[in-house]
């Protein structure tokens, strides 16, 4: 998937992506969003980076999971008329401060 299309479709569902593209009817359930409790951001789809790795002070290189900054946003909606919670990482929060 695209990460802008993503974007986008997201202002589309609040309502902010008028001037950018023909609106578009994305509805997504709460069991798309939270399918296992992923640890996925719903705007970009950012995950883990899984390859990292800690040296220690004896060189030895250790396999470590660094997780993405996960968190619970509300935003309202014009077009839904309600309010979409999503689980967004920093980085998506910024990005729809920016297109707000």
């Amino acid at each position: 998937k695209n990460p802008m299309r993503i974007v986008f479709l997201f202002m589309a569902m609040l309502g902010l992506a008028s001037a950018f593209m023909a609106p578009v009817n994305v509805v997504r359930s709460t069991a798309q969003s939270t399918a296992l409790n992923e640890r996925k951001c719903d705007l970009l789809g950012k995950t883990a980076n899984r390859q990292a790795r800690t040296v220690t002070f004896s060189h030895k290189r250790i396999k470590k999971v660094q997780n993405i900054n996960l968190q619970p946003k509300k935003y309202v909606s014009a077009k839904l008329k309600r309010t979409v919670s999503m689980r967004l990482s920093t980085k998506g929060i910024k990005t729809v401060a920016k297109y707000r």
